[in-house]
């Protein structure tokens, strides 16, 4: 299987200043990729490389097979900015209609891109009174016109609303099973954390890590926390084998490194009879985001 998105060795330098340095990525078809960086990380350059809006120094790149920017990457790449922009005398259908003219698409299909993202009720309303999550599906819907190949989505559930961010994802997956590339950056760190394939982690103009939020885990080597719950009048008893353990509330927690967690749980169940309830709650993606991050001095 071909890579819908390729990058090898990737720099680009502005005055001197390294925006990207040897950065090496692929995106495959129907796999979603979340791109994560702090602000002056790098993704908003590696996004107009993807786009063909602006040429790296050095390094390969390959968009659907094709150079990034030619007409053959620009037909089978949409792309959604993180605040979209539409002229407010229009309809959301009459907009959608126009960017499926101007890309050579049946605009018969403009009301079932609308409903889609949930704003077929909403159609024949001016853009002018939509609120900024309207504008930004009517983007979504903009970004989905002739089948895309690959989507490169910047915060893209910027404004929506929580039930709006669930269908978002939704639509998503959906897109994804259909074979769809995804690329999305985001610094909704808990939204990702489940609804993305693989995690980019930019830091400094660097790729710091890649990888599932398993193989970050893994890598990062974070201690896993551990809240307990004692059955009334053992607390003393659960401290006396976990000395470390602090009271928060009514629960007691510990934490161990990876490689201790199932003798740790192994001297928890030897407690039966004294707990109550046990969660086991591993590193966050916030957890590891910050620790790759600070690795890198940032």
């Amino acid at each position: 299987m071909t890579s819908t998105l390729t990058i090898s060795r990737l720099t680009k330098t502005f005055g001197g200043v390294h925006a990207l340095s040897d950065v090496s990525l692929r995106v495959e078809p129907g796999e979603r990729v979340a791109l994560l960086g702090h602000n002056g990380a790098g993704k908003s350059t590696m996004m107009k490389i993807i786009l063909g809006l602006i040429a790296p120094d050095s390094g390969d790149i390959s968009v659907c097979g094709a150079a990034p920017g030619g007409a053959l990457a620009r037909s089978k790449v949409a792309y959604l900015p993180e605040n979209a922009a539409f002229h407010s005398a229009l309809t959301g259908l009459e907009q959608i209609t126009h960017y499926m003219r101007l890309r050579g698409v049946d605009p018969a299909g403009a009301m079932d891109l609308l409903d889609r993202v949930g704003l077929a009720h909403a159609a024949r309303r001016r853009i002018g009174t939509y609120s900024k999550g309207m504008r930004q599906r009517v983007g979504l819907a903009q970004a989905l016109i002739g089948h895309p190949a690959l989507l490169v989505l910047d915060e893209p559930t910027s404004g929506l609303d929580p039930v709006s961010r669930r269908d978002f994802y939704e639509l998503l997956d959906t897109l994804a099973a259909e074979g769809a590339a995804i690329l999305l950056s985001s610094h909704a760190l808990t939204e990702v954390e489940a609804r993305t394939d693989r995690l980019l982690i930019l830091s400094g103009g660097k790729m710091v890590a890649e990888g599932t939020l398993t193989d970050l885990r893994s890598k990062a080597a974070l201690p896993v926390a551990m809240q307990i719950t004692a059955i009334n009048g053992y607390d003393r008893d659960i401290m006396a084998v976990f000395p470390d353990a602090i009271r928060i509330g009514d629960r007691l927690q510990l934490s161990c490194a990876q490689a201790d967690k199932l003798a740790t749980l192994a001297q928890i169940s030897a407690l039966r009879g004294k707990v109550a309830d046990l969660d086991v709650i591993p590193p966050s993606l916030e957890d590891i985001y910050s620790h790759f991050s600070r690795r890198d001095g940032q």
